[in-house]
């Protein structure tokens, strides 16, 4: 068995960041005035995604509410996640840290929506009781979409429409494929906007290193104008392979903690749907995928975009969940199971095999944790003596990728 040598590796980021998210939080909600006032009930949307700091986050909001002499509550802003069930989804909260001891606050977790009058052509939908509130914060990360590209991508303009809405919202939208989420979200996101009861959203964007750089509270009539500039910062910030091809890329994980679909397709350059073009980079021949994140919680979406994956990561999905998740995405291919391999040395033995005439001690491979963190990895001797001088510096003795005892990978 081939078993190459793998370089340990950095690559530098802009590593701007909030070093006190408490702060900055109480300090930007303090600035949008006269927003919130005694007795009233504040709804609190908070989402399945792994933002960095997210508990933090919610708990400062929670604190500012209740100072003002109001009462806050939290709701799971989400869609098909948590096998869109009530319990399921306070309990994707829970792995965030985000609990009602925790955050000082009652969590109220349902999938029942209230309708908003809207002349669109799609229903539009809200959580019912954060629609009876009387008002909601609104809290996301901005960052670049693995389904689709536009002015709006994921942030606060999708929580408003699919966060907010709840599986019902997804369902509708989610009928119009890719181009239907790019269309159709600017529209119904200001329909909330205009229609509901949002006071503020609290918009995030974080470094290459999972750090929150920025934090903004916005209102209603700034989110659609700020929104897209914190996207093309977001954008500028996010990590990336050093190379534009490859022959093959192991990931260690996968999780809807690491993306919303288990792998970023804006990492591997692969977008997994019917119709949409594909990114012209990075171009890999090759995908390994090995297990599942805890924060997963058995939802294996995604794992379509691999070309491989381990007898461990098919033992931790739910099935249900998995493909409750796709279906109401729609993009039913990356719900597929990749070729199932006993460990990961065959799954790399069966990546090297199929990338087609170069010759394995010439294989450009890189293997990382998962999508989400870039800043370290490995890269094979080949690949490191072609990028040697750029913008990694190697951090430790080359070492054998597999532990052939084990077949797992070594480090």
């Amino acid at each position: 068995m081939f078993n190459p040598n793998m370089v340990p590796v950095r690559q530098q980021f802009n590593a701007q960041h909030i070093d006190n998210i408490s702060e900055a939080a109480a300090k930007a909600l303090s600035a949008k005035g006269d927003w919130v006032h005694p007795g009233e009930k504040i709804a609190i949307a908070v989402g399945s995604r792994g933002v960095a700091n997210i508990a933090k986050v919610t708990r400062a909001v929670c604190d500012f509410v209740r100072a003002k002499g109001a009462q806050p509550f939290i709701f799971p802003a989400m869609g098909s996640h948590g096998n869109a069930t009530s319990e399921g989804q306070r309990e994707v909260l829970a792995g965030y840290g985000v609990t009602e001891e925790a955050m000082g606050a009652p969590i109220v977790s349902s999938l029942k929506v209230e309708r908003i009058p809207s002349e669109l052509p799609m229903p539009v939908y809200m959580d019912a009781h954060a629609l009876a509130a009387d008002g909601t914060v609104v809290i996301n990360r901005i960052k670049p979409h693995t389904d689709f590209h536009g002015d709006y991508e994921s942030g606060l303009m999708k929580m408003c429409v699919i966060g907010t809405g709840k599986h019902a919202q997804a369902l509708a939208v989610h009928r119009y494929g890719a181009d239907g989420l790019r269309d159709y979200i600017p529209q119904i996101a200001r329909e909330v906007l205009k229609k509901a009861n949002v006071r503020l959203g609290i918009g995030l964007v974080e470094n290459a290193y999972d750090q929150t750089m920025l934090l903004e509270a916005l209102t209603p009539e700034e989110i659609p104008t700020r929104e897209p500039e914190l996207l093309e910062i977001a954008k500028a910030n996010m990590p990336r392979l050093p190379v534009d091809a490859l022959d093959i890329l192991l990931i260690d994980q996968m999780g809807k903690d690491i993306s919303g679909v288990g792998i970023d397709t804006n990492i591997i350059g692969r977008m997994g749907i019917p119709g949409q073009p594909e990114p012209a980079a990075p171009r890999i021949k090759r995908i390994t995928v090995s297990r599942l994140t805890p924060g997963a919680h058995g939802n294996a979406i995604g794992m379509g975009l691999a070309d491989f994956c381990t007898q461990e990561l098919m033992d931790g999905i739910d099935w249900a969940a998995t493909y409750e998740n796709t279906v109401t995405s729609t993009f039913l291919s990356r719900g597929n199971l990749p070729l199932v391999a006993k460990d990961e040395a065959q799954a790399f033995a069966w990546a090297l095999r199929t990338i087609g005439t170069t010759q394995a001690h010439d294989a450009r491979i890189i293997r990382i944790r998962d999508t989400l963190h870039l800043s370290e990895f490995w890269v094979s001797e080949a690949l490191w003596h072609a990028l040697a001088g750029g913008n990694l510096e190697q951090t430790g003795p080359a070492q054998p990728l597999l532990d052939e005892a084990t077949g797992r990978y070594r480090g």
